[in-house]
């Protein structure tokens, strides 16, 4: 019983299944028919061999169209397509370097996060340290803010430098433009 009822509410309300006791109705040109009972739209869609399909069930009243509604499911899917296409995820991409990097090598690593950004995805700028030289982390902490000064037009600080434990990091992201 329970597993009937909820197929039944994973179907999609079209048709017999649109159970309000009246609906707004919109033809397949966008005009509209008027408030009716949903038996009455329905032989309005029968007598032109279509469905009636709900489009809004938060309207007051509800509203259904319509529609042929194989045509409608493949448009709705269409446009879902479209729109993930379009949508773009941002990404962390990683520069790692030491704090004694040479001019060339942090011109190298500069570029590379510059490139990250203008792709609009996120650059996490990380430093390693190795044995002793942990106690030069301010010197990591100038390096990474000297690399924030220098692609302040393209992204901004999102996490300032911080210490986890033998590295530092700092997140920069792309800014909006």
């Amino acid at each position: 019983m329970i597993d009937n009822k909820k197929r039944t509410r994973d179907l999609p309300q079209i048709n017999e299944r649109i159970r309000f006791p009246k609906v707004r109705v919109i033809d397949t040109e966008g005009a509209q028919l008027g408030i009716m009972a949903p038996s009455e739209a329905l032989q309005i869609a029968r007598e032109r061999d279509l469905d009636l399909v709900l489009v809004s069930d938060k309207a007051d009243p509800p509203v259904c169209r319509v529609v042929d509604y194989g045509k409608y499911k493949f448009e709705q899917e269409k446009k879902a397509r479209e729109a993930k296409k379009k949508q773009h995820t941002s990404e962390v991409k990683e520069v790692k370097m030491r704090y004694k990097i040479e001019d060339h090598d942090y011109q190298v690593r500069l570029s590379q996060a510059e490139r990250f950004l203008k792709a609009g995805d996120k650059v996490k700028a990380t430093i390693m340290f190795r044995g002793r030289e942990i106690q030069h982390s301010d010197l990591a902490e100038t390096l990474l803010k000297r690399m924030a000064t220098d692609l302040q037009e393209l992204g901004e600080v999102q996490q300032a430098p911080k210490k986890e434990g033998r590295t530092m990091m700092m997140l920069l992201s792309p800014k909006k433009s």
